[in-house]
């Protein structure tokens, strides 16, 4: 499904830089490093959970998730300066002086975000002191509730300058090596929180534990991006003037449509959790909803990861005019993206009641239409996840104002009128609602009209695509729950076992080359 051309001419970054080797490689480097990524953020959301409820109560466990959620929601802070940063570095990519206009860019941008984070930081240390996090969210009798509020958003908050550094490695072809730095900084924070855990057994010690590590992660690859561009280190430093200034809050105005667009994404994965925390009296049911959207957020994170480094590449394409290169990366990466997140949904469908009742040891129940519909809602929009990724890797700015404003709005309404009549449900709804409307049914649109030659045709393949593969999956594993013996977790092993007999069963005739090809060549462009 990937592209193996290489790159077009232009300036080499090094050993490892964009016009050192094939698209392939880059890709696959990226994915592998993703995939990683996903098995920590499957450690931290659900194999830690059974050792928080060892320890912790169940109100205990939602005042953390309500405290990570939270510290998810500061990204936002960024107000989509790193994007604004992607798209000026691979837009820099065809200009003769690249190098010094990307170190330019990069020192005035650091500039920036040294102060921003100056800034919120005393906002948001007066802002808890006058509204204490605990009574909004209803926490009130948990202890510590406040303090790990303000070290994990704060923590995080003080992460925001490697954005940047992150956002050169994606323009320069190094998109795997940070995310391999985030990992170990993920696997390394799994262990402290559960030294801590184990240890102090407060939420304010799991806290500390585990943005520690990422501050740790931030300022490394701060000290990283010089060393691997020593380019960066040849800048001047830029004066602080009226001009400086006023160049640097037109940033903020130009990178506008970025931060809607990131401000959307990290409302769908965290505000859920806040919104139910403050319209559900009924702390077992926020607890309830927290766990089952954890496995929703994982498949479209998922999706999105698998979809950044075909962003990337396409960028450059985009960046160069490699019409026709766009045009086939853009058709083959959005079936894959669509297939792998469809095949996870069919296989974690028929299995999740069991898996949920053996993760949270029967003390939380388990509620059925509600993980059917976030979990169908995933799978039907992963075809706009690449386009969303594109967007954002393509100046695009016009349009994910208009579309990804509109989905907040869209979600926000839903989910304000829904949640109080249907409770966590209505907010599933909320979210499925506003992904198929107007994620997929404006933006993907009109970005697959701009890319391919037909949109509407390569749409209709991938719902089909899509609604073949998770109803085969689905009726593969009520077939397996029925043929597995045993109970309890034997049962749950051997469901999953038979289930991937059946899915490698049928993906053997992968290997059969003619059949591949005629796959390959039966996508609409």
């Amino acid at each position: 499904m990937t592209d193996t051309q290489t790159d077009a001419p232009g300036k080499v970054d090094g050993p490892d830089g964009i016009g050192a080797g094939g698209r392939a490689r880059r890709l696959i480097h990226g994915w592998s490093a993703n995939l990683v990524q996903m098995a920590l953020g499957l450690t931290q959301q659900l194999l830690l959970i059974p050792a928080f409820l060892h320890v912790w109560t169940g109100d205990l466990l939602a005042a953390w998730l309500a405290i990570y959620a939270a510290g998810g929601l500061v990204v936002v802070a960024d107000s989509g300066l790193q994007l604004r940063a992607i798209n000026r570095f691979l837009a820099f990519r065809s200009r003769a002086d690249c190098d010094r206009r990307t170190a330019r860019y990069f020192a005035r941008m650091l500039r920036i975000y040294v102060t921003l984070v100056a800034v919120l930081s005393v906002l948001l240390l007066a802002a808890t002191q006058l509204l204490q996090p605990s009574v909004l969210l209803g926490f009130r009798d948990t202890a510590s509730f406040d303090s790990a509020f303000v070290v994990i958003t704060l923590g995080t908050l003080l992460t925001l300058p490697s954005n940047l550094v992150s956002g050169l490695y994606r323009a320069r072809g190094q998109y795997g090596r940070t995310i391999w730095a985030q990992n170990v900084s993920l696997l390394l924070g799994q262990i402290a929180q559960l030294i801590a855990l184990m240890w102090f057994g407060t939420v304010l010690a799991v806290a500390i534990a585990f943005v520690s590590l990422q501050i740790c992660l931030a300022g490394f690859l701060l000290i990283d991006a010089p060393r691997l561009f020593p380019f960066l280190t040849a800048a001047v430093r830029p004066r602080l003037s009226f001009a400086s200034l006023r160049w640097s809050i037109a940033q903020f105005g130009r990178a506008l449509p970025f931060s809607i667009a990131n401000l959307t994404e990290l409302a769908l994965v965290n505000l859920p959790v806040l919104l139910v925390s403050a319209l559900v009296a009924d702390r077992v049911a926020v607890a309830q909803w927290a766990l089952t959207r954890v496995i929703a957020s994982l498949v479209r994170g998922l999706g999105l990861q698998l979809a950044m480094p075909l962003a990337a590449e396409l960028g450059h394409d985009y960046a160069t005019g490699d019409r026709k290169g766009l045009s086939r990366l853009y058709a083959r990466g959005s079936v894959f993206v669509t297939v792998l997140a469809s095949l996870i949904v069919a296989g974690i469908l028929p299995f999740w009641g069991d898996f949920f009742s053996l993760w949270t040891h029967g003390s939380i129940p388990y509620d059925a239409p509600l993980a059917v519909v976030l979990l169908l809602g995933s799978a039907a929009a992963a075809p706009s996840w690449l386009a969303l990724a594109f967007a954002t890797h393509s100046n695009r700015g016009n349009l994910l104002i208009r579309s990804k404003g509109l989905q907040f709005v869209v979600f926000l309404a839903l989910s304000v009128v829904l949640t109080p009549w249907l409770g966590p449900l209505g907010t599933a709804v909320a979210i499925v609602a506003s992904d198929i409307l107007i994620q997929l049914g404006l933006l993907a649109f009109v970005v697959m009209g701009q890319t391919l030659q037909h949109p509407v045709r390569h749409t209709a393949f991938l719902v089909l695509v899509s609604a073949f593969i998770v109803l085969s999956g689905w009726c593969a594993g009520v077939l397996a729950a029925w043929l597995a013996p045993g109970a309890g977790l034997i049962h749950f092993l051997a469901e999953c076992a038979i289930w991937l007999i059946f899915a490698s069963a049928a993906a053997s005739l992968l290997i059969i080359k003619g059949f591949r090809e005629t796959l390959i060549s039966a996508i609409p462009r």
